[in-house]
């Protein structure tokens, strides 16, 4: 039986543990320094939102595509995982609409005629004359939002069910993933899936350069908020950025927050967090109920290390010293609403290295 060791344990990790051990054929570790659970500056998962907005070009659609119809789904139908709908409201400013702003948001989530429009079945253009004071154009649609302390371990669930075994090592080169599979050895090699996010970084074997981090900082609340809503900039700043989303199953609000690339600063700033609450309840006054950032019922100030990287997602094969890896890292702010189209992706590669070594027993026989 093909052994599979899977390296990181956030959510891209985790969906393809889940989609690569349906095939009963395969026998899937997960190994990971930081598991569901823990909070660390570098564990990017639990800090996450997380919801659906799509942000890639059509032609890079399918990761988001296809992730939709399962987080949907779930939200329907399993409402343990811990997702729920929720209205969305993507509104685009004047400035960015007119090229003068900056805002670190400025990507196809803000087209005026995004191909997502057919991806949600209730996406409806805002008429200008609801549209805020200095917005350009805007959209509503039903989307999703994750409570992500619910869902990872709820993965985690879902794997175990599936016989993954999960164990926690750091490690300091991706081969040393081929001796961490629990199963014993039966004559085919071990493959091993990379989506370490930022560790890519520094992993030996990978060390890739062109990983890097993007600050976010958020103030998590207890007030709830009527609608998830993201515009494209601020007026405070080009690395700052105003959004709000309510998480399933009392999870509390999350409202942000910051964008900041290269910085590995895990201390949040007190003024950037006023900041962040009066963008929020100015947008929507109903969080308070008009009584200003006073009326905010704060849970908790964090930030999170988003796992970048120039020229986009690396999701792809590489022969390292013998062992096959499977890359599958470099999600930026998209990890949750691309896991299940990249974990697919996944699988795929999987099954060629798998069906190519069977080959190659084969011949050698």
């Amino acid at each position: 039986m093909p052994r599979i060791v899977v390296v990181g344990a956030g959510v891209s990790g985790l969906t393809s543990a889940l989609l690569l051990a349906r095939n009963k054929e395969n026998v899937v570790t997960v190994v990971a320094k930081h598991m569901p659970g823990d909070y660390d500056i570098e564990y990017t998962s639990p800090w996450a939102g997380a919801n659906v907005l799509p942000m890639s070009v059509e032609v890079d659609s399918r990761w988001e595509r296809e992730t939709w119809k399962e987080l949907s789904r779930l939200a329907a139908e399993v409402p343990s995982s811990g997702i729920h709908f929720q209205k969305a409201r993507v509104l685009c400013r004047e400035q960015e609409a007119h090229g003068r702003g900056k805002g670190m948001l400025t990507d196809p989530l803000f087209d005026e005629n995004p191909w997502y429009s057919t991806m949600f079945s209730d996406y409806t253009l805002i008429p200008r004359h609801n549209l805020p004071p200095g917005i350009h154009s805007g959209a509503e649609f039903t989307s999703v939002c994750i409570n992500t302390a619910i869902y990872l371990p709820w993965l985690v669930s879902q794997c175990i069910a599936l016989g993954v075994v999960f164990r926690r090592a750091s490690l300091k080169h991706i081969c040393e993933a081929a001796f961490l599979s629990h199963a014993p050895p039966n004559g085919w090699p071990v493959i091993v899936v990379n989506a370490t996010g930022l560790q890519a970084r520094r992993l030996g074997g990978v060390a890739d350069p062109a990983v890097y981090p993007v600050r976010g900082q958020v103030v998590v609340v207890r007030n709830e908020a009527p609608a998830m809503v993201v515009t494209s900039g601020t007026d405070d700043g080009d690395d700052e950025v105003l959004y709000t989303m309510t998480r399933a199953a009392g999870g509390g609000t999350v409202i942000g927050g910051t964008y900041q690339p290269h910085s590995w600063d895990a201390n949040p700033d007190p003024n950037v967090a006023i900041r962040i609450m009066k963008r929020a309840v100015e947008a929507q006054p109903e969080l308070t109920g008009g009584k200003g950032i006073e009326g905010l019922d704060v849970v908790r100030h964090g930030v999170g290390l988003r796992p970048a990287r120039e020229g986009g997602v690396r999701i792809e094969t590489e022969l390292i010293n013998g062992t096959w890896v499977v890359h599958n890292y470099g999600h930026a702010g998209w990890g949750y609403q691309g896991s299940y189209g990249c974990a697919e992706r996944v699988v795929e590669l999987v099954d060629e290295i798998e069906l190519e070594e069977g080959v190659a027993e084969l011949t050698i026989q």
